[in-house]
């Protein structure tokens, strides 16, 4: 019998030959077994992707080339607000409006250098209040109608001499989504027939009584528009006016 051995140094087999010698050459006599044929190779076939392969889409676009073919969210539609700012403007409103499309002054400016500066905001429209003289602020109208971005508006000093043009019918609300105005020092904002009336209170607060500084945003939403009023730092000595 053979005695296979690994020779572990050579990395080879070791026969150990048997005594017989005619055992040895009948085995040796003994016809060897036939080779087997070999099948035929299978033809190479694909190799088919995983699960997980195939749900993360090896050939679909990568993460950042779909992020490139999404279209930009459109910023929204924002517009400051502000009135009765009697001469000075609070660098924080500059702050507050950062981004906005449009800027509304109601009014009572007293200054054309706080109209320039609400300019490198965005652009402004403004009317003149019953203390700005044209020889100090310009030719400013006492009522303004506009849009922007689709928000119809119509600005004025005053909210009775508004609301007097809209009950005589010279101002129609069925072409209007905003209506401003400024004057009484109190900020407020009602919505009337799906407008909304709006008074955005004094940036100044020139007056001892009057509460504290704001402005105020609106945004236009799906859903129509909203407000948001921001409180300004008061000023330490408070204004004439």
């Amino acid at each position: 019998m053979y005695d296979e051995r690994l020779n572990a140094r050579e990395g080879s087999v070791m026969v150990k030959k048997s005594a017989t010698k005619k055992r040895e050459a009948a085995k040796a006599a003994k016809p060897k077994h036939p080779a087997k044929t070999a099948a035929p190779a299978a033809p190479d076939k694909e190799a088919e992707p995983s699960p997980a392969a195939a749900s993360s889409g090896a050939s679909e676009p990568s993460q950042a080339a779909r992020s490139a073919r999404r279209p930009r969210r459109a910023a929204p539609v924002r517009i400051g607000v502000l009135s009765d700012t009697h001469g000075y403007l609070d660098p924080q409103v500059l702050e507050v409006f950062a981004g906005v499309r449009h800027i509304i002054h109601a009014g009572d400016v007293m200054d054309a250098a706080i109209l320039s500066e609400l300019e490198t905001v965005a652009p402004v429209t403004a009317v003149a209040g019953n203390l700005d003289r044209p020889d100090v602020v310009g030719d400013l109208p006492r009522q303004v109608a506009g849009e922007v971005d689709g928000i119809r508006f119509v600005v004025g000093h005053k909210p009775k001499r508004l609301q007097k043009r809209i009950a005589r019918g010279k101002l129609s609300l069925d072409d209007l989504d905003l209506v401003v105005a400024g004057h009484e020092h109190v900020p407020s904002a009602v919505w009337i027939d799906g407008v909304l009336h709006l008074n955005p209170g004094t940036a100044s607060s020139p007056e001892e009584e009057d509460d504290g500084p704001t402005v105020a945003v609106v945004e236009k939403l799906p859903t129509g528009l909203s407000v948001r009023f921001v409180p300004l730092a008061a000023r330490r000595e408070p204004a004439g006016g």
